[in-house]
């Protein structure tokens, strides 16, 4: 039913294993590694279809310099972490609520609830591009970082109350029946007994959702344009112009764009994974 552990396997498969191990590591990195080579060459390189071989000069710090004093980087930078933070905290503060609710109450339509908050994510996001952009024209909110934070948080709330009320049910129901007969309040439940129990699904969730928002790109698209509100994602594509693509400042912008939510990852690295695999082998 489950795998046999490499070790357990024969000699001739766990050497065979330990050299394609490397090999699919490569490949899979590759797109990066290419990315991370052209952001080191010199324009000239991509005019004389210099793409995959040596740099024939190394730019790499003219490259990322440039990206910062010559285009609007610092400010797509602002955008992106003045859409994604209030995103991370807004989603994760309602699913906290709603988890709760969901996971620790009973009632007749709780289920039914459950089901409308987790529906949304069954639906193909680009079918939603037009009625989503009309309701941000009509209240005022098209191309404006506001209306990009209310749009995230609405569409991320459903995954992560799928992700909160299953780790709520998975706690013990009876520290929650034991301070209900001292008579403490529920809000009171829920701040000083539930809560401090959830750290390690924040921590979890705050890191998945901070990716997923970090890295959009198609509502980048569709909700904002020009530098006053579009995030980082959008933002790289202004290197491209009319008759020329600047793809050495493109790749130093993408490898720029992607630092934040890897140190977001490596900063809460064990938080992020006993959030995961808490209540795993329960």
């Amino acid at each position: 039913m489950f795998p046999t552990p490499i070790e357990r396997t024969p000699r001739s498969w766990q050497v065979t294993y330990q050299a394609l191990l490397p090999l699919a590591l490569v490949l899979w990195l590759l797109p990066l590694i290419a990315v991370a080579i052209f952001s080191i060459k010199p324009e000239a390189d991509f005019a004389n279809a210099n793409y995959w071989g040596m740099p024939s000069s190394f730019e790499g710090f003219a490259n990322y310099s440039l990206v910062f004093t010559g285009s609007d980087m610092p400010r797509y930078l602002l955008n992106s972490f003045l859409i994604t933070v209030p995103t991370v905290i807004g989603a994760v503060a309602l699913s906290c609520m709603t988890g709760f609710a969901l996971g620790v109450y009973k009632f007749r339509s709780n289920l039914l609830i459950f089901f409308m908050f987790i529906a949304g994510n069954f639906v193909p996001f680009q079918i939603l591009m037009v009625p989503v952009r009309d309701l941000t024209v009509n209240l005022g909110l098209y191309n404006t970082k506001t209306g990009l934070v209310l749009f995230h948080i609405a569409f991320q709330t459903g995954f992560c109350t799928l992700f909160m009320r299953n780790f709520i049910r998975a706690l013990p129901h009876e520290l929650i029946e034991a301070a209900r007969v001292e008579g403490i309040a529920e809000w009171r439940i829920f701040w000083y007994i539930v809560l401090p129990l959830m750290k390690p699904a924040i921590a979890a969730l705050s890191v998945l959702i901070f990716t997923f928002i970090w890295n959009d790109f198609f509502w980048a698209v569709v909700l904002t344009q020009g530098v006053e509100s579009q995030p980082v994602t959008a933002g790289i594509t202004s290197f491209n112009a009319q008759y020329r693509a600047a793809y050495h400042l493109m790749s130093a912008g993408s490898i720029v764009a992607a630092l934040p939510p890897v140190a977001m990852f490596f900063l809460m690295q064990k938080h992020f994974i006993a959030g995961l695999t808490l209540g795993a082998v329960k």
